[in-house]
């Protein structure tokens, strides 16, 4: 929102904000009058005038692209004295995405927002929450030869994750579980014996770990959701495969914790029936 401020108020910011602006960027008044066209005689008056005068909006266009600086800024209409595409590329960013359980990009993440609520909807089963065996059967095609020593690196950082003063709220289409109970579909021919313990260890790990970890069940017929995660106020992430989709700008990061909270509204089992749900999915594994 843009507050009206008198003509004069205006210009005299303007002055100030150029002003600025040139200290900044060490722009002489004879270096600027060049690269926004004009003589150094009119860019000095403008800038020593007292009253209300303000330049047309070509020089302010001038002066703004010159140094570096949106013209809404030099005109006291944003906060803000970045130009429009680089606000862009400070709020919307790609980081590679690995195929692997160590993300060093994923951990710094949790780092900055240890303090703060973490909401995440997985790409399939959250690691975080998954067994060894379970992380061996999934990743063991792509890491190869160094599959132990990434699930002790990701061990570590788990263990980091829960002493965190983070709480978690993870939200799982209840299609992606029963998928996983039964061999079905990416998960065939995960044995019976770790599916039982891998389900064994969500029910027990929701039990001792609630209510700083909070899982939701939605129906994903009703409600979907691509895999993102929301650090907190602070950036929300969504997967795209081989890249994270990065936002940090308020809007989009409170417009992505809204469709989560929309998760949570629509899940279908509520907490207090969840170790039911697991005991029930257990008992139906031969």
């Amino acid at each position: 929102m843009v507050i009206k401020i008198d003509k004069r108020d205006r210009a005299q910011l303007f002055r100030e904000r150029l002003l600025a602006a040139m200290t900044q960027t060490n722009t002489t008044q004879s270096g600027l009058a060049r690269q926004a066209g004009v003589d150094r005689s009119t860019l000095s008056q403008l800038l020593k005038d007292q009253g209300a005068r303000l330049p047309n909006a070509q020089l302010v266009a001038e002066c703004a692209a010159a140094l570096g600086v949106s013209a809404d800024w030099l005109l006291g209409l944003s906060d803000r004295p970045e130009q429009a595409a680089d606000l862009v590329a400070t709020a919307i960013s790609m980081t590679e995405a690995p195929r692997a359980m160590v993300d060093d990009q994923i951990f710094a993440w949790h780092q900055e927002a240890a303090g703060y609520k973490i909401r995440h909807v997985p790409a399939g089963l959250p690691d975080m929450l998954k067994t060894v065996d379970i992380l061996r059967w999934e990743y063991a095609p792509s890491l190869g030869k160094t599959i132990e020593q990434a699930i002790g690196a990701s061990t570590d950082r788990l263990n980091w994750m829960r002493g965190s003063r983070s709480d978690y709220e993870i939200a799982i289409p209840m299609s992606e579980v029963e998928a996983f109970a039964r061999a079905e579909g990416y998960y065939a021919g995960v044995p019976s014996a770790l599916r039982r313990a891998q389900l064994l260890q969500f029910r027990d790990l929701h039990t001792q770990l609630y209510p700083t970890l909070r899982l939701h069940l939605f129906d994903q017929r009703e409600l979907y959701s691509a895999p993102v995660t929301v650090f907190g106020p602070l950036l929300a992430v969504i997967y795209i495969g081989q890249n994270y989709l990065v936002f940090r700008d308020t809007e989009r990061v409170t417009a992505i914790t809204t469709h989560f909270d929309a998760l949570v509204r629509a899940a279908s089992i509520s907490q207090k029936d969840l170790t039911t749900y697991f005991d029930r999915l257990i008992r139906r594994i031969t």
